[in-house]
C-alpha cells in the first residue's frame, strides 16, 4: 500500500510525543540528550540549542550506540532523547525511526524557533 509523505509524517507525529521548550529544558537539565536533526548549513546560519548534538536526519539510525559502537556517546536506549529540526517534521520522522529501533523515551521538541522564542540558551554550531 502506497502512502503519501503527509501520511508518513502524520504517523510519526502520532507516535512521537511532542513537548514544549520548557519541558525539554527541564529534561536536558536532568540528563536527556538533545539532538538537532537539521542539515549543517542550517546550523551554520542559526546556531543550535546549547549542548545539543548535531546528527542530521539522514544519519540518525547510524549514529547511536545501539547500532554503531562508534556512535555518539550517550546516545543509548536508556537515555531520554529529544529531537528537533526547523519545524518538527524531520524530528518526528527521526523519532519514529528511533522508536522502530527500540528507543522508548523519544520526544519531539518541534522547531528550533520554538526554543529561541522561549529565550533558552543557544550556541554557535
Amino acid at each position: 500500500m502506497t502512502r503519501s509523505m503527509q501520511e508518513i509524517i502524520q504517523e510519526a507525529y502520532n507516535e512521537v510525543p511532542q513537548i514544549k521548550p520548557e519541558e525539554a529544558l527541564d529534561m536536558q537539565n536532568n540528563g536527556a540528550l538533545i539532538i538537532d536533526t537539521r542539515e549543517i548549513n542550517e546550523l551554520a546560519m542559526t546556531g543550535k540549542i546549547k549542548d545539543a548534538v548535531h546528527i542530521p536526519r539522514g544519519l540518525i539510525e547510524f549514529q547511536n550506540k545501539e547500532t554503531n559502537p562508534n556512535g555518539v556517546n550517550g546516545f543509548t536506549k536508556d537515555k531520554k532523547i529529544i529531537l528537533y529540526c526547523a519545524a518538527g517534521a524531520r524530528a518526528a520522522l527521526a523519532g519514529k525511526a528511533l522508536k522502530d529501533l527500540g528507543f522508548s523515551s523519544v520526544y519531539n521538541l518541534g522547531g528550533f524557533p520554538d526554543w529561541v522564542n522561549a529565550g533558552f540558551p543557544v550556541e554557535k554550531a
